[in-house]
């Protein structure tokens, strides 16, 4: 089955240039194309898309705004957001408004593509750099509150499944966790999902920021067995 795209960027060449990389796969069909944040927010809730590749920086309304918006509805897309800035407050913006990734324009056309599918998938890309400053930020910040009813969700969790969340938190990949902790693959997809379902969490990326929002994750958090 094809991926439906929608492009949103208010610069023309840099949105036709992302289209024609993402048509020339013959798994993905871009079925839109938006200049500002409002017409984004109209061609997802019209066209239905799969993926919706956002700018941050657009007129009439913002990129993150616009993220906001589209995944706060029933059956929402998946948005993966590429700004040429990479700066703390658009990476942490950008997630908490529901972004499932977050990468720069620079990107090589493979990593496009390759985050495309990999959001699709209902899995979080994040460029390395960002994922170092998210992590960076919340290890070197105030405490923060802890928002009502996690603390009882997170009860609910087996010793196992808060390891697992730890590690996602620090940026680890499902293979690393498995190696890190002696464990298959298959096994940490397992825990992964199962923290996912019961913390009601969309993906690895709601699950970081909650993980250090709750404080159970630091930088280089320790691994122990399961």
């Amino acid at each position: 089955m094809s991926l439906n795209v929608l492009v949103v960027d208010d610069q023309g060449i840099v949105r036709a240039g992302f289209a024609a990389v993402i048509d020339a796969e013959e798994d993905m069909a871009v079925v839109g194309e938006a200049a500002d944040g409002a017409a984004a927010v109209r061609l997802a809730e019209e066209l239905a898309p799969d993926v919706v590749v956002m700018d941050v920086r657009m007129p009439e309304l913002d990129g993150i705004a616009a993220t906001r918006i589209i995944t706060g509805r029933q059956n929402a897309p998946r948005v993966l957001v590429l700004t040429t800035f990479d700066l703390d407050a658009y990476v942490f913006d950008a997630l908490r408004a529901g972004a499932s990734g977050f990468l720069l324009k620079d990107v090589r056309p493979a990593e496009l593509l390759q985050g495309i599918r990999v959001v699709a998938a209902g899995e979080s890309v994040l460029a390395p750099s960002a994922t170092r400053r998210l992590i960076g930020h919340y290890a070197s910040g105030p405490a923060t509150a802890v928002p009502a009813g996690s603390s009882r969700e997170l009860e609910t969790l087996t010793g196992s499944q808060r390891t697992v969340l730890t590690l996602v938190a620090s940026g680890l990949t499902n293979a690393e966790i498995a190696e890190q902790l002696g464990i298959t693959v298959g096994t940490v997809k397992s825990h992964v999902n199962a923290l996912l379902r019961k913390l009601g969490l969309r993906d690895r990326v709601q699950a970081t920021i909650l993980a250090y929002d709750l404080g159970l994750a630091r930088p280089n958090p320790p691994g122990p067995h399961l």
